[in-house]
């Protein structure tokens, strides 16, 4: 079985990929959002994907199935990669995925293969986390490198994380085993609105992208929804004491912290109840 199908090769110079899978590391769907957004605002052309028979667990992941003129068609977890030209000239890759549940070292291998095989002189990741942060307050990207030279010239930070990782650290560390330049962007989704997919993230991250590869962009569509999220999530704390109350203190928080420490990644079940009344609030309004 051929693990890797190229529908064609295209003619790049020396591109960045940028990457991004949903799962564990896409906390309110930021990072996978993004990244579909900017392969269709950059008209990135699909050219290959991964076949997710060894990759899936599909009991766990169970495939969709939709009609199509009255026939039945199953999708299946894709992992497509596509080719785009930004408007200053620069060729870039965009991997747009799901997280596999199996041999994640193969998978990164496929990966990197379509790296070795495209030239790719760059891989940037996508990825959002759960984090002690208002709703209210502008979203905290933080971006991590290996590569000291590469933390210097973008103005990044060096990884010292320890604990569970996802798929993309994986692919990091095997792009500094092979000296490939690679960076980290990761956005902060308050964690009492976990379940609720976040533009304003989302936005966080593309506009982040776009000045990390010099591509200016037109992200009117997701102001318009991250103002749209912000006013939804005011009604709900403005609707309840508790929350109204645990809100001000993370912007008091952040307000005398701006910038000085990185968001602190929190567990969901810290905020169990807060989780609760806030996908109930929107299962409720029902937009």
């Amino acid at each position: 079985m051929e693990l890797l199908r190229w529908s064609e090769r295209p003619e790049l110079d020396r591109p960045v990929l940028v990457a991004a899978f949903e799962g564990w590391n896409d906390a309110g769907d930021a990072a996978s959002s993004a990244v579909r957004w900017l392969t269709d605002r950059w008209d990135a052309a699909p050219f290959a994907e991964i076949d997710p028979e060894e990759f899936f667990d599909f009991t766990a992941n169970r495939p969709e199935v939709h009609l199509e003129a009255g026939v039945r068609v199953i999708d299946w977890p894709e992992n497509t990669f596509s080719a785009g030209r930004l408007p200053g000239g620069r060729d870039v890759v965009l991997l747009q995925g799901v997280e596999p549940h199996l041999k994640w070292r193969t998978f990164t291998e496929l990966v990197l293969g379509v790296v070795d095989e495209l030239d790719v002189t760059m891989v940037v990741t996508l990825g959002a986390l759960l984090a002690e942060v208002p709703h209210s307050r502008p979203v905290s990207v933080v971006g991590t490198a290996y590569d000291p030279e590469v933390v210097a010239r973008l103005e990044l930070q060096q990884s010292t994380y320890e604990g569970p990782t996802g798929i993309v650290g994986v692919i990091h560390s095997r792009c500094r085993d092979l000296a490939l330049p690679s960076a980290s962007l990761w956005a902060a989704v308050p964690s009492y609105v976990p379940g609720a997919p976040s533009p304003k993230a989302t936005l966080a991250l593309v506009d982040k992208t776009g000045a990390l590869l010099d591509a200016p962009l037109i992200t009117t569509d997701l102001e318009i929804a991250s103002a749209s999220y912000e006013r939804q999530i005011n009604e709900l704390v403005d609707d309840d004491d508790e929350t109204r109350a645990y809100v001000a203190s993370l912007e008091q928080r952040h307000d005398e912290a701006r910038e000085a420490e990185p968001v602190r990644p929190v567990d969901p079940a810290e905020s169990a109840e807060l989780i609760e009344q806030v996908e109930r609030f929107l299962r409720e309004r029902g937009d």
